[in-house]
């Protein structure tokens, strides 16, 4: 298996936020840019529309040149969504999310960013050993 598609993935990753960094001074956190696509605790701005639509549109596309296996979900809808009420609670309590502390802060060498990636890694592996080694999941 190639580590070109990864490398090249985070090659547009990385020049993605540093070129939204240098044009707008913008960190590309995507909650951040959710919220300013909604215009909600923050000014409407096109350019996080714009930002937030190429996600899955950017995805939708390499899924249709490079297939991949079929993913199958084995936890319940109300499961997921209550880890995503989660997932989205931590975010605002930590004042940004994986991709702008993990991406952007860490490259910025963020005290609150290192911080703040340590703990959500910390708490996913932790999450991972206890449903899959103690829940019997």
């Amino acid at each position: 298996m190639s580590f070109a598609p990864a490398f090249g993935g985070g090659l547009l990753i990385g020049c993605a936020v540093a070129l939204l960094l240098l044009v707008n001074g913008r960190i590309a956190g995507v909650s951040g840019q959710f919220a300013q696509a909604l215009g909600i605790g923050a000014d409407y701005a096109p350019n996080a529309l714009a930002f937030i639509l190429g996600l899955p549109l950017g995805a939708a596309l390499m899924g249709a040149l490079h297939p991949s296996p079929p993913i199958t979900i084995s936890h319940s809808m109300p499961l997921l969504a209550a880890a995503g009420l989660l997932v989205g609670f931590g975010t605002r309590l930590g004042s940004g999310c994986t991709s702008g502390h993990g991406v952007c802060g860490m490259a910025r060498l963020s005290s609150r960013s290192i911080a703040a990636t340590l703990a959500f890694m910390a708490s996913g592996a932790l999450t991972v050993f206890v449903v899959r080694h103690l829940a019997g999941g």
